[in-house]
């Protein structure tokens, strides 16, 4: 497997000898304001200097609530010399073109997920961060989650036997009306928001080389903006997998595998709290085990690797990038064959 994805959990931490790195904010969003920020100034790896808004009044709530300095606007947060990386949170549509300025400013950049709407902008940022020597992630925190490296390590010692399908799904009950998610012309939709995560944890699970057998999405009348769907993929090894997303379910976060000697199921898989104490399920033919994990913060896990990331020198270093910047482009090649492959069933007036 490559990349981050190979060893979820298994991040290097910071050296404590390392200077905190000195990040900048990009947007006001709600998971800004809710997770990224309040998690960023708690971090010891990480120093909240400045942030900026597409509104500043906004802007400077946040930066009084925070502790930093608001920016009269994005670029003037660019130019600033003590801001060595960016924090992205903007509308998916805008993650391109800010994430680009960024970099060619020297900046190393967490964007939110996905990286962009699809697999060309994936591969021009990934192609520019390596021009310019700068690391580019993903705000992918369920990645840096050890409940997984312990599924996969459950896998590797053979527990499941031989693996036959995959299971997955992310969906999420209907959004406020006016919510940014719903706007198509922003980079929203089911299949950017949650469906992505589903895919990403096929890659992880599955291996590099997954590709989309068919998928279906239930679309909007007015706009044809993606409301929900399901994908079913193909690995090279021959696990089927159905994944599930949606803007129109009861919550649910889950993932199962399925061998012909057991079932191992993974609960709250993409969005436990810090204080969630993971249960993963193993179902033997007339034996069940709940293994209870300790609570782990993936967000902060995620803040600290991406620290350690930017400090980290050598072939080993960017080897690893080399392989995230692959598993990025991947996924959302992913993403666009879901799209390409998609039967629509228009829904609403």
């Amino acid at each position: 497997m490559t990349g981050a994805d190979a060893v979820p959990g298994a991040d290097a931490v910071t050296d404590r000898a390392d200077p905190p790195l000195r990040l900048g904010a990009l947007g006001t969003s709600s998971i800004a304001w809710r997770r990224t920020l309040p998690t960023a100034v708690r971090a010891p790896e990480v120093d909240l200097v400045a942030l900026a808004g597409r509104s500043t009044e906004k802007a400077e709530r946040f930066a009084a609530h925070f502790g930093c300095a608001a920016e009269s606007g994005f670029d003037a947060l660019l130019e600033r010399p003590d801001v060595e990386a960016v924090y992205i949170s903007l509308p998916t549509a805008l993650h391109h073109a800010w994430a680009a300025k960024a970099i060619r400013a020297g900046k190393h950049v967490l964007v939110e997920k996905p990286v962009g709407v699809d697999a060309r902008e994936a591969r021009e940022l990934c192609a520019l961060a390596e021009e310019h020597d700068v690391v580019l992630r993903e705000n992918f925190m369920f990645l840096h989650h050890p409940q997984h490296s312990f599924v996969r390590d459950l896998l590797e010692k053979g527990r499941l036997g031989t693996l036959s399908s995959f299971h997955a799904a992310f969906c999420i009950p209907p959004l406020p009306a006016d919510d940014i998610r719903y706007a198509s012309d922003m980079g929203g939709g089911a299949l950017l928001d949650v469906g992505v995560y589903p895919l990403r944890a096929a890659g992880l699970l599955l291996g590099p080389g997954v590709r989309v057998a068919g998928a279906t999405l239930r679309t909007r009348a007015t706009d044809g903006l993606d409301l929900s769907g399901q994908a079913l993929l193909v690995s090279p090894s021959g696990v089927l997998a159905h994944i599930a997303f949606g803007f129109e379910h009861a919550y649910a976060s889950t993932y199962a595998l399925w061998g012909d000697r057991a079932r191992v199921t993974v609960d709250r898989a993409f969005t436990p709290p810090p204080a969630y104490e993971p249960v993963v399920l193993l179902e033997e033919q007339g034996h069940q085990e709940r293994f209870s994990l300790p609570a782990a913060d993936q967000l902060g896990a995620c803040l600290a690797s991406f620290a350690a990331a930017v400090r980290a020198r050598g072939a080993d270093s960017a080897r690893e990038e080399a392989g995230r910047r692959h598993d990025t482009v991947a996924a959302m090649e992913l993403v666009d064959a879901v799209r390409r492959e998609a039967v629509r069933v228009t829904v609403g007036q």
